[in-house]
């Protein structure tokens, strides 16, 4: 059964900001939960993004703005990447979004992470592959990879735009051991992006539960505020009643001297 959410921001090709849809549930608890994306679309949770909303479109827009210098700074960064491969182009292994991540990185001296790289599956072979780097959900910049067994060749593929593949009978004899390799390296990422998943839950869960305390203590000192400020109200109106007790207890007292006087 579907599990309705409210988006907390724009999420490409599910919808905007604010926007009520229907998702898988584990699309919901493993990642747009977590990750402060969405919130479940109950009665309390709708009231409370209306009520926000104004703070959060505010919060958005600067997230965006910045998003938008660092995209400046990325546009057309090239990086090259070596990994062994066959004379037929066949990596031994694979060249992941971490490893593009960290290239991108290091080359721009920008903050990079593997969630940033839009990549569908790894890549299995050299040559050059242009690469989208989200920065925000409307903000996004490509980037060139090239793949190649060493940096002279990156450099001759990065010139004539072409991967460097030799067309050898002989290479079948290395395909088999690559194609053991790459299963070898499939079964590890897959370990590795679950365990990657997990803690990443594990730490969204946390920065939740602190926001929740940071959010309960700001209440509390809130709550602590007004109730210092009513008793000082209610000093206020004490003092301002005993002073008006004294006035009238002293009119008599006026009175009769005056009459004396007379």
């Amino acid at each position: 059964m579907p599990t309705q959410v409210i988006l907390l921001e724009k999420i490409e090709k599910l919808g905007n900001m604010g926007e009520v849809v229907n998702v898988k549930p584990g699309y919901a608890r493993n990642y747009l939960l977590p990750q402060s994306k969405a919130l479940r679309a109950t009665k309390d949770n709708i009231a409370y993004f209306e009520a926000q909303k104004a703070s959060l479109e505010k919060a958005n827009e600067e997230k965006k703005k910045e998003a938008e210098k660092q995209a400046k700074k990325l546009d057309g960064v090239k990086v090259a990447i070596v990994r062994q491969a066959s004379e037929s182009g066949q990596l031994y292994g694979s060249v992941t979004s971490r490893d593009i991540a960290e290239a991108v990185a290091e080359q721009s001296k920008e903050s990079v992470t593997r969630g940033m790289v839009a990549l569908n599956q790894n890549f299995k072979t050299i040559g050059l592959f242009p690469v989208d780097v989200v920065l925000h959900p409307e903000v996004k910049v490509e980037v060139m990879v090239n793949i190649a067994r060493s940096m002279d060749e990156a450099e001759i593929q990065a010139k004539t735009g072409k991967a460097m593949i030799t067309d050898d009978s002989n290479d079948q004899e290395d395909e088999a051991p690559a194609a053991e390799a790459d299963a070898r390296e499939e079964l590890m990422e897959a370990d590795a992006l679950e365990a990657e998943k997990a803690r990443e839950a594990e730490e969204a869960e946390k920065a939740a539960e602190e926001a929740a305390k940071a959010e309960e203590k700001s209440a509390a000192r809130a709550e602590k505020k007004a109730a210092k400020a009513a008793e000082e109200e209610a000093e206020a109106e004490a003092e301002a009643a005993e002073a008006g007790d004294a006035a009238e207890a002293s009119a008599p007292e006026d009175a009769e001297g005056e009459e004396k006087a007379e």
